[in-house]
């Protein structure tokens, strides 16, 4: 899901590389796409700014919606929850009672003696002894397999419901976002979603799925949206308030 807004165009901008833009206080880069119609502006949760143009679209003519849009910016600038970083990230081990998140709830992690090589998961994480050292290894590999069979089925199920057709549905390893829809029409969803609630995750892959009924986050898209995630408002609040525990190596 893309973090679109628009930066604050300043008068003179100092060329530093074929594809970034520097000024006072912001850069950008543009990524050009033959196959791309509209114009689109992402921010990532690094502030990272991406203009995401069709090759015919001028550098003037980006530069022109820059300033269109440097009210808005402002304020979205200013939301500094996003940009927030986790005040106490998890630990390099594992350590027993403490708690994972799953979607959307936490639950205890109980060390056991057994030589598995694997977690077993029954309401609470049952993590051989062994492969506590490994924290970002184990719960990581655990994590991306529940989302391979929990998140990418669900992409078909609701592209059926739109109407729509995809190319390719993959899992991605993307501090910065949470799902995206490319110009060729794949579909790239961020593993981490599996710590999110069922329907997070099921806002997130709807909202990609709209982008190939409706391109730009117009009244249109959001009824799109809306009409097949009736939690959208809910989903969006809970992405903004814990999207960076979400972040969280594991």
């Amino acid at each position: 899901m893309k973090r679109k807004f628009f930066y604050r165009h300043a008068r003179k901008l100092q060329r530093c590389d074929p594809l970034l833009r520097m000024s006072l206080d912001f850069e950008y880069s543009i990524q050009r796409s033959a196959k791309r119609k509209r114009l689109t502006i992402t921010v990532e949760r690094d502030r990272t700014v991406v203009v995401h143009a069709p090759t015919s679209v001028s550098e003037t003519k980006i530069e022109e919606i820059l300033l269109a849009k440097q009210r808005w910016i402002r304020d979205k600038i200013n939301h500094t929850q996003k940009y927030t970083a986790a005040i106490h990230p998890p630990g390099k081990e594992i350590v027993n009672g403490e708690s994972a998140l799953y979607l959307g709830r936490h639950y205890q992690i109980e060390l056991i003696p057994e030589k598995e090589k694997t977690i077993r998961f029954e309401q609470k994480f049952l993590i051989p002894a062994w492969l506590a050292s490994g924290r970002r290894t184990v719960l990581r590999s655990w994590y991306k397999e529940r989302a391979e069979e929990k998140i990418l089925p669900k992409v078909e199920k609701f592209a059926q419901q739109l109407g729509v057709n995809y190319g390719k549905a993959r899992l991605i390893d993307d501090l910065y976002r949470w799902g995206s829809c490319t110009p060729n029409d794949n579909l790239h969803f961020n593993w981490r979603l599996i710590k999110a609630p069922v329907y997070v995750i099921d806002y997130v892959i709807i909202h990609e799925l709209a982008h190939l009924r409706e391109s730009n986050h117009t009244p249109r898209f959001w009824s799109i949206v809306h009409s097949q995630c009736p939690k959208m408002d809910k989903a969006k609040q809970w992405l903004k308030e814990h999207g960076q525990i979400l972040e969280e190596e594991v």
